[in-house]
């Protein structure tokens, strides 16, 4: 499988630098058992190492929680309290890849998730969206090319701590669902090509 996978066009192995202005991290949750709301972080860094074997592929990534945005700023407030993310105690979620592997048209990342001081293992649904040149860097051959990825996972909120399990009333569901959908959409510029 291996040589099947070095054949992702333009592939290029090296250190990558999350580009944030080209990236998002965003979530989605259920409310009241009949709509979903949305939201992302604004604020966000990380390294993707890509293998010359692609199946040695690393990533690690710090979210600052402060930043926080459901479009709506007294519900951010209240997220960032220590009803949820607690984020005066706990200002960082963090993630670190402990694998990568194959699935169907595209990849498992496997990793670690760490949130209000737990870390939990979390796979991540992982599909390339290319390796291509960066037609603004082409004149720095250390640093001419961009690679993108879109990775999906879910989370369960209440093995993290956050937030409760009040039910709604006369209902049965929780006002607030257990799952957390998450959507990475990550550009990321090359910095030291291997």
């Amino acid at each position: 499988m291996t040589a099947e996978l070095v054949q992702i066009p333009g592939y290029v192995a090296g250190t990558w630098t999350i580009d944030p202005v080209h990236s998002g991290v965003g979530f989605t949750i259920r409310h009241l058992m009949v709509s979903k709301v949305r939201g992302r972080f604004g604020t966000f860094q990380g390294t993707i190492v890509t293998g010359d074997d692609p199946l040695d592929s690393s990533v690690t990534a710090t979210v600052d929680l402060s930043s926080v945005d459901t479009g709506n700023a007294q519900r951010d407030e209240h997220v960032r309290s220590a009803d949820f993310l607690d984020v005066a105690k706990y200002p960082a979620m963090t993630y670190r890849s402990t694998g990568l592997r194959p699935d169907g048209d595209g990849f498992v990342l496997d990793g670690e998730l760490t949130l209000r001081g737990l870390t939990r293992e979390i796979p991540l649904k992982l599909e390339v969206g290319g390796f291509g040149p960066d037609p603004f860097l082409q004149d720095d051959p250390f640093r001419g090319a961009r690679v993108g990825f879109t990775a999906t996972g879910e989370i369960s909120r209440l093995e993290f701590g956050v937030g409760d399990t009040t039910k709604i009333p006369g209902g049965n569901g929780l006002g607030l669902g257990e799952k957390v959908q998450i959507v990475l959409e990550i550009q990321a510029a090359l910095q030291t090509p291997s």
